[in-house]
């Protein structure tokens, strides 16, 4: 059975989520095989968590140049472990380095590449969630080793214990035209849980799990606003705050007639006017034909108040 390389996130030597939901989506396809790429002694703290997520192998790739360069060290160590295993596929996080990893490594093995899939069959092809979810797409890559970019939180995680036996690898050197990377600093953020780490499926969710998926039992209050975006639906009619009143859409009443209508207007949503009453001085309105209409429709023709003067 082939090996399908995964590509490992991890985070202050822990094992993010989405690496487990990687190992289970690779599972389709073949053996899961881990890629840890990072300082000395990364792998040694993801070992017994690899394994128990269902890792068969663990490929070690441990050099100072994997954070002192951008993207390029993880390219070198996949394109090189391709070339030497001849996996199935690789699959990486579709997060912001998983992607430029992804990319650079299609392009580099002439392969396909599918990004932003939710799931993995086993015939390889990929599937997609577009339009917010109302569709899913169908896709399959060309190429002897397709490259996958899994959303996380789209695969529900299933470990299964793996042998993780670790195999090291080295990382080749790189270019003088790398991108170096001079400086780090670390994210300034709350105290928040990242949504990522959970697996969320309607906005309510979110807004549950700001709250709830945190280790201690810490709660953060929603607002009201928000509470009432997400669980009114958008059909509902908004309220005032007195009950026998609710907020509508003023209608403007039709502007009045005038002696002469300006545009054609259909007999049928003409206004009707009034007949002028007789008296001793009216003024008699001309009455435009159709056949000057740019439409089969007939002006629309109205007079003005007609009132007698009043006598001097």
């Amino acid at each position: 059975m082939a090996e399908v390389l995964v590509l490992v996130e991890h985070a202050e030597g822990a094992l993010k989520k989405v690496s487990t939901e990687l190992i289970t989506a690779a599972r389709a396809l073949g053996e899961p095989s881990a890629v840890v790429a990072g300082p000395a002694g990364t792998a040694a703290k993801l070992a017994d968590a690899l394994a128990a997520a269902g890792a068969e192998k663990i490929y070690v790739a441990e050099s100072d140049d994997i954070d002192g360069y951008l993207v390029t060290p993880k390219v070198d160590v996949l394109a090189a472990l391709v070339e030497s295993t001849s996996p199935a596929a690789v699959i990486t996080a579709a997060g912001t380095e998983g992607k430029e990893v992804a990319g650079r490594l299609a392009a580099r093995l002439g392969s396909g590449l599918l990004t932003d899939v939710i799931e993995i069959k086993a015939d390889g092809t990929g599937v997609h969630s577009i339009f917010g979810g109302a569709f899913t797409v169908e896709a399959k890559a060309n190429g002897d080793v397709p490259v996958y970019s899994v959303r996380p939180g789209a695969v529900e995680a299933a470990p299964q214990a793996g042998a993780g036996e670790q195999i090291t690898v080295e990382v080749p050197a790189q270019d003088e035209s790398a991108v170096k990377v001079t400086s780090r600093e670390p994210i300034v953020g709350g105290d928040r849980p990242e949504l990522t780490e959970r697996r969320l499926s309607s906005p309510v969710g979110v807004a549950s799990a700001a709250r709830t998926s945190s280790p201690s039992s810490k709660s953060w209050p929603i607002p009201s606003v928000l509470q009432s975006v997400l669980r009114v639906p958008l059909w509902t009619r908004v309220t005032t705050p007195d009950s026998s009143r609710s907020v509508r859409p003023v209608r403007r009443s039709p502007r009045s007639c005038t002696s002469r209508s300006a545009f054609p207007v259909p007999s049928s949503t003409a206004p009707a006017c009034r007949r002028p009453r007789p008296s001793s001085r009216s003024t008699r309105t001309k009455r435009h034909p159709s056949s000057r209409s740019p439409t089969s429709a007939s002006w629309a023709t109205c007079s003005t108040s007609h009132r007698s003067s009043p006598k001097l």
